[in-house]
């Protein structure tokens, strides 16, 4: 995976200052920057450094310092602030294996209802998406990864799955993901061979693609930590 420490913390600086800020929203950030390895276990995550960073008021970031001390994202040392807490490769995989058994199951529902009219819809989304991993569209890449799944999420009609799903990929680096050409034709041809087995009613072979997907995604994330180590 490319190294884009700067040019992605940029992007998304850049991006949260266009609009007004919730708490959430840093959060968010600060989930990017502790998952993809731009800080450290035991870096301290400054309010007003990060405030500033962002371009929005002390109050937002300690709100999402909080939320984050809750998800056993930072620790708060006394007198000092928050630092952020251990983060081993077994953690990630982790993470990325309950992601992927959520998303199996949603495909596992998803799959008796697949029609050519869904089929021509997954296809359609996984050539936007082509097209802007080929045209280095960092946002249109997340926005195209996400519909795609997306299809197929609301046709598994699991509301609550689907929120479980959707709350447990906050703590997916999206942005490292989207500038990774590597990482995104791969994640094409896993489309088109997950489109062909749903189109074939071979489920367990969707199930399988789908948990592979998440797998290589843990797998390329460890191996960028690694290598800013």
């Amino acid at each position: 995976m490319a190294t884009r420490r700067r040019s992605v913390s940029d992007s998304v600086s850049s991006a949260l200052r266009r609009r007004p800020q919730l708490s959430e929203d840093v959060a968010d950030h600060v989930r990017h920057l502790v998952m993809s390895g731009e800080v450290r276990p035991g870096d301290f995550i400054r309010l007003d450094e990060t405030a500033a960073r962002l371009g929005v008021s002390v109050t937002p970031v300690r709100e999402a310092l909080l939320t984050l001390r809750g998800e056993g994202m930072v620790e708060l040392v006394p007198h000092r602030g928050y630092v952020v807490s251990p983060l081993s490769d077994d953690d990630i995989v982790d993470i990325f294996w309950l992601q992927g058994q959520i998303a199996v199951e949603l495909v596992r529902r998803a799959a008796p209802k697949i029609t050519a009219d869904v089929i021509a819809e997954l296809e359609w989304s996984n050539a936007s998406l082509s097209a802007a991993v080929e045209q280095g569209q960092a946002h249109e890449v997340e926005i195209g990864e996400f519909e795609f799944h997306r299809v197929l999420n609301r046709l598994a009609d699991a509301g609550k799955l689907a929120w479980f799903l959707n709350n447990a990929t906050r703590y997916t680096p999206t942005r490292l993901y989207a500038v990774d050409p590597e990482w995104g034709r791969e994640a094409v041809r896993s489309h088109e061979q997950l489109i062909a087995a749903l189109k074939s009613s071979d489920v367990d072979e969707a199930c399988r693609l789908m948990q592979r997907q998440f797998t290589d995604c843990a797998e390329r994330l460890i191996a960028y930590r690694s290598a800013q180590s």
